[in-house]
């Protein structure tokens, strides 16, 4: 039977509450300790997931229309709207949407004899890739 007041007991509860509570506190504070994650550059503003849904966008556009094999100038002209009606905050994606749909335009306007609208068409889609990895295939 405890006594009232006795230091011995109160001392051995402390000791009791102090272990289960050491282990949960150990966590806490590990996970305080840890360093903060990366942030992103100064010169990425636009967050990933609105670039991912323009590249969403851009895919499915590329994705409608005349066969681009059996109808490229077809293609082209099915492309040049619907590309511009694309809006993404990102401007290096909007301008490399926007000179996707120039190249187009000059391809069709050409009615795809024009080998520097070829030459624009193929530049302007591998730099769609490079933000939009498959959107021109």
């Amino acid at each position: 039977m405890a006594i009232p007041g006795n230091p011995v007991v109160a001392r051995a509860r402390g000791v009791a509450a102090a272990a289960l509570i050491a282990p949960g506190l150990a966590a806490l504070l590990a996970a305080c300790a840890s360093p903060a994650p990366a942030s992103r550059p100064a010169a990425a503003t636009t967050p990933m997931t609105e670039v991912h849904v323009t590249c969403s966008q851009v895919s499915a556009v590329l994705s409608d229309g005349p066969d681009p094999s059996a109808d490229p100038v077809g293609y082209a002209e099915a492309q040049i709207l619907p590309l511009g009606q694309i809006r993404t905050p990102d401007p290096q994606l909007r301008s490399a949407i926007g000179d996707l749909a120039r190249a187009y335009r000059a391809f069709f306007d050409s009615n795809g004899t024009s080998g520097a609208a070829k030459m624009a068409v193929t530049a302007a889609s591998k730099r769609i890739d490079s933000f939009c990895p498959g959107a021109t295939s």
